[in-house]
């Protein structure tokens, strides 16, 4: 599967275009990773255990988004988009869309 955030596959041509396909996933923060946050935010720094649930929050969205294309008979993806908000106050949404295609 051919995936890109730009509206053309460089040397593919489109020759069907299948609709918006979209995944999702609500992760909630894990109470061990909240506290170790606390304390990092007093020293500075990245917080590593965000930055890694929300690699596999993307990764995860992005799988289902891919199915979604696949079940349609896409070979690509292209206009892809990320998008974040958040659902409550310990959990956010990773939202990724875009649009399937079949390219030659």
């Amino acid at each position: 599967m051919i995936i890109t955030n730009t509206e053309t596959i460089p040397n593919k041509t489109i020759s069907i275009c299948h609709g918006v396909v979209s995944g999702s996933t609500v992760r909630a923060k894990h109470a061990g990773r909240d506290f170790m946050a606390g304390l990092k935010n007093l020293v500075g720094g990245e917080l590593v255990g965000y930055t890694e649930l929300l690699s596999e929050s993307r990764e995860q969205a992005m799988e289902r988004m891919k199915a979604q294309a696949a079940e349609l008979g896409a070979n690509g993806i292209v206009n892809v988009r990320f998008s974040t908000s958040s659902v409550s106050a310990g959990a956010s949404e990773i939202y990724i869309y875009g649009t399937a295609v079949t390219v030659e």
